[in-house]
């Protein structure tokens, strides 16, 4: 789907309304914010506007960013914002959890649209294909959301279609098992509607691959290490996507559309926009505090992660980390993932967040600047500097490193470890702008799933994962708990670390691995059975 597809589907929609309206007779008015089914659903173009509006129920950036800020990599940065859920002092009447609910079901619901009507269409030799196509899309879309609601809550409801307010009332808890069912049959039986690629006026409509590449995350997510061996493996042998050669311009307006994207969020400028430029540049190239920029920010966990250039980690002895010059010959991808001090800004400035350098940046001098030195630099492009509000740089969802990672990791897990492990690994480590040395055979199941589990977090840096990975690999409660720390600075020859003031996150194991049911939902459904410990 292409946004002027949505913008010009909306526009007829409108159309219809206003020649009904026009046409029968006064007396028998037609509500005016809505088609009636007895208008709707004759025609393929029908089918398509419909599936056309499910797809802005793709993850937008606030929802993105902010779920690795809940993890170990990530810390939001306002001052007055959701720090209850960041620090895990959360419970079940919670906004934001309540929010991400009924998203995702919002978009079921918009799915279950299509699904239920779209066999209302007379089928012609002409509009199979399509009608096939859009269903699938539709399948696709519902699977979507239900990965994220599973990995969020647990059970939840599994709803298949779209239900009066009285059977919604009747729903329980459907067991996360028979949804991983679920998702993995939808998705694999809709790949045979879906095409391989689309022509540039359809960029951004689900393919085969895409289906796919959600199975092997499903899967892993589900923990069914050969399910995601095979779901990853079908995707690599359709032959469509590859690496794209420079992670530094990867989130970049020029390499839009290309051989890595699997599924993005479109966005275009002045029409369907969003606002990443605001809520993630720095300050002081931000000029602005609605939305407040950097709103999250990453941590000194995240930071030191990255290794030397030549593989080593920077707590290794042997590795030349000097502490002065923490940036020096490091994996290419920090500095692309990251604003670090000393970074160049989209304004042509140095981003220089030490507490005295009098910068807007300097840390302490006001709520707006980074609190922990580090800023995002996925997705801040220069083309957005004069209108931060106003971008139109499509979002990433999944993109064909992520689906490497899974098969590594699946290997890995099943101790399944042979060339293609290092090769699926080695292929993202070792892109023309970031060229770590290869993987080499030898390594341990242990030392392979360190590697590994380190690609996920640097590589898909604030792209939406760490929350889940550190749900899914029960490492939470080790990673997350403790207080927040940032950058490392030379003050006059002293070394000093940032350390966010008054804050510190928790993670009770007991109960923290899912969110609560919103409370909201189970006032209205009291079916709605409760997470353990909440």
């Amino acid at each position: 789907m292409t946004l002027k597809q949505y913008i010009i589907g909306t526009a007829l929609l409108a159309t219809a309304l206003c020649s009904t309206r026009c046409t029968d007779d006064l007396l028998d008015t037609v509500p005016n914010d809505r088609l009636a089914q007895s208008f709707f659903w004759k025609t393929e173009n029908d089918a398509k506007f419909a599936v056309n509006a499910a797809y802005p129920y793709l993850d937008d950036p606030n929802r993105i960013f902010r779920r690795d800020a809940y993890s170990d990599i990530g810390h939001v940065n306002e001052f007055f914002s959701v720090n209850a859920l960041v620090e895990q002092n959360l419970d079940a009447s919670s906004s934001v959890v309540a929010e991400e609910w009924t998203f995702a079901y919002n978009g079921i619901a918009a799915a279950n649209f299509v699904l239920d009507n779209i066999d209302k269409i007379p089928v012609t030799d002409a509009n199979t294909a399509a009608l096939a196509q859009y269903k699938s899309e539709a399948r696709v879309l519902r699977a979507y959301q239900y990965i994220k609601l599973v990995g969020l809550f647990g059970d939840v409801p599994l709803v298949k279609k779209n239900i009066s307010i009285e059977e919604a009332r009747q729903l329980t808890r459907t067991p996360s098992n028979e949804i991983w069912d679920f998702v993995d049959a939808e998705l694999h039986e809709a790949v045979d509607g879906l095409k391989d690629t689309y022509p540039a006026a359809d960029k951004g409509r689900m393919t085969k691959g895409a289906a796919l590449a959600l199975a092997a995350r499903a899967n892993l997510y589900a923990g069914r290490m050969e399910k995601a061996i095979a779901a990853a493996q079908a995707v690599m042998d359709l032959h469509v996507y590859d690496i794209y050669p420079e992670y530094g311009k990867l989130f970049s307006y020029g390499a839009e559309n290309n051989i890595e994207v699997i599924i993005d969020r479109q966005y275009l400028k002045d029409v369907l926009s969003n606002q990443v430029f605001a809520i993630m540049a720095p300050y002081s190239v931000n000029n602005t505090t609605s939305p407040s920029p950097n709103m999250y920010v990453p941590t000194k966990a995240l930071a030191d992660m990255y290794t030397m250039n030549d593989g080593i980690p920077i707590t290794d002895a042997a590795s030349g980390f000097d502490p002065y010059n923490p940036y020096t010959n490091r994996d290419p991808r920090l500095t692309f993932s990251l604003f670090v001090p000393g970074s160049n800004l989209p304004n042509g400035k140095i981003f220089d967040p030490r507490p005295n350098s009098g910068t807007p940046d300097a840390i302490g001098s006001t709520y707006f600047a980074p609190s922990t030195g580090y800023a995002v630099k996925k997705y801040v492009n220069i083309e957005d500097l004069n209108s931060k509000t106003n971008n139109g740089i499509n979002i990433i969802q999944l993109r064909y490193a992520e689906v490497l990672l899974t098969y590594a990791e699946a290997k890995i897990a099943l101790n399944q470890i042979d060339a293609s492990v290092l090769d699926a690994i080695n292929d993202v480590r070792r892109r023309n702008d970031v060229n770590l040395p290869a993987l080499e055979a030898g390594l341990t199941q242990d030392e392979l799933t360190d590697i590994v589990r380190r690609e996920r977090t640097i590589e898909l840096a604030f792209e939406g994962h760490r929350l889940f990975d550190i749900r899914r690999w029960r490492i939470a409660g080790d990673v997350v708990p403790g207080n927040v720390y940032g950058i490392t600075y030379d003050d006059g020859g002293t070394l000093k670390t940032i350390e966010v003031p008054s804050f510190t996150k928790q993670f009770d194991p007991s109960r923290n691995y899912l969110w609560p049911i919103p409370q909201n939902e189970r006032v209205l459904n009291p079916n709605l059975s409760k997470n353990d410990g909440w």
